[in-house]
């Protein structure tokens, strides 16, 4: 199967798609509750009562691969559609006032009781659904015995770097991972194979 979209032209999609779903869902002043009218080709959406700019918001997602040595720490969400062997790195949204390591630090915490050190950025990805930005970064497991949340995750497992390593090729039989499109991937394949 080939791709719809090739990498370069993927940005270009993933803003028009996050423009057409904000419109879609700003056409009303936050402040006033009046209408609202598109200006700057669709960059603000400007209120004709009170005279307030609305911009598109951006939010930002930390999402993080966890190692200890050998083996990385790999998540399922509960209520994502998701095939049963298909695990991705721990992510979720950060909170007013946090720096990116103590986002990373309080969700692979809360997601699988894991503490970390040593959180390094890797790079980000615009991720559209609806507009998140996502934040890549790759962190040390501090402890390694998983207390995972129940409500949150489906299942959150330790996987050798061999594992990963036929995971990333599509040969495992035991673990899928998200495919090159999304940021885990990348992430995975960043700790997998570290002298790339």
């Amino acid at each position: 199967m080939t791709d719809l979209v090739n990498r370069s032209e993927s940005g270009i999609v993933a803003q028009a798609r996050a423009q057409i779903n904000w419109h879609n869902t700003h056409g009303f002043c936050s402040k006033c509750g009046h209408e609202t009218l598109v200006r700057r080709g669709g960059q603000v959406r400007y209120c004709t009562n009170c005279d307030t700019e609305h911009f598109p918001r951006t939010d930002p997602v930390v999402i993080t691969v966890v190692s200890d040595n050998d083996y990385c720490l790999l998540g399922q969400s509960r209520g994502r559609l998701s095939r049963m062997n298909m695990y991705s790195a721990l992510a979720g949204f950060m909170d007013q006032g946090e720096s990116i390591e103590e986002a990373v630090a309080r969700e692979v915490m809360e997601e699988a009781g894991i503490k970390v050190k040593n959180v390094r950025y890797h790079s980000s990805q615009p991720w559209p659904f609806p507009s998140s930005l996502m934040i890549g970064c790759l962190a040390d497991a501090a402890t390694t015995e998983i207390s995972m949340d129940t409500e949150e995750m489906a299942s959150v497992r330790w996987f050798h770097r061999e594992e990963t390593l036929l995971a990333l090729e599509g040969k495992s039989d035991n673990l899928m991972v998200p495919g090159p499109i999304a940021i885990a991937h990348h992430l995975i394949k960043a700790w997998a194979i570290p002298d790339r």
